[in-house]
């Protein structure tokens, strides 16, 4: 049996020091795969480097929708820099009006740049929506989003917002958060999505779910995502481990 993180930033501080312990973590869990997420330029070529060193590693790149200093790319920046091999999304991108107040316009400008790269280079994206899913659907359908698709990213939004992105041939991906105690609305919802279009992700260092709840997340960790997963569907593990790994691999065109 196999799982996969399809969302993770091992980059991070809390998790680089002791890289070649989260490995071996990773792999006494069954976890064969991680996708390790750009948030700024700045940091994209740790990132890169990574996904560099570890043949199971792979990498995205863009900027974060409440990245507010650093460089704003144009599309054609994120172009050039996914022509690299491990590059296989877009991302991660999208709009959070959790954090930010004011105009944010900049931040719904960078979620099209993000959606145009997505749509030359032929990548999928990797999309963050936070307490802004009218608008984050609102500009997917204006921008064509459904030609290349991609995933919405530790999803915490309404059934409506997922069918609507499921119609744009996203995949939806849950966190720890699914087995979080007050979350029996997102549960809901995971047991609609089908498991066709599901993924399991750690967004790790952060949000570590049961039985890790407070500590630092990390990709080994992703197993409990899916036993969560499997339970909501009445599913055998194994079942959804396998076919979150296909779907994930269909998306990014990974062996």
């Amino acid at each position: 049996m196999e799982i996969i993180d399809s969302h993770c930033h091992i980059n991070f501080p809390e998790l680089r020091e002791d890289l070649d312990g989260l490995m071996g973590r990773m792999q006494d869990a069954g976890v064969t795969q991680a996708l390790c997420v750009s948030v700024s330029l700045e940091a994209f070529p740790e990132v890169l480097q990574l996904a560099e060193s570890y043949p199971n590693v792979y990498a995205s790149v863009g900027v974060h929708p409440d990245q507010v200093e650093g460089e704003d790319p144009s599309s054609e920046r994120l172009v050039s820099l996914a022509a690299h091999p491990k590059i296989v999304a877009i991302g991660e991108t999208g709009l959070d009006y959790f954090r930010l107040e004011g105009d944010l316009s900049w931040q719904r400008a960078r979620f099209r740049n993000h959606i145009r790269a997505a749509k030359e280079t032929g990548k999928p994206l990797v999309i963050h929506t936070r307490e802004a899913g009218a608008d984050t659907i609102k500009i997917m359908r204006e921008e064509d989003a459904a030609s290349v698709g991609g995933v919405m990213h530790c999803f915490t939004e309404t059934w409506e917002v997922a069918k609507a992105a499921l119609e744009m041939n996203f995949l939806i991906s849950f966190s720890g958060i699914l087995t979080f105690k007050n979350a029996a609305a997102l549960r809901d919802v995971a047991a609609k999505v089908p498991l066709e279009s599901a993924m399991v992700e750690t967004d790790s260092p952060y949000l570590a779910p049961v039985p890790h709840r407070g500590k630092t997340n990390e990709p080994a960790y992703v197993r409990h995502v899916a036993e969560e997963l499997a339970r909501i569907k009445g599913l055998p593990l194994d079942q959804v481990a396998e076919k979150t790994s296909s779907n994930f691999r269909r998306l990014f065109k990974v062996a």
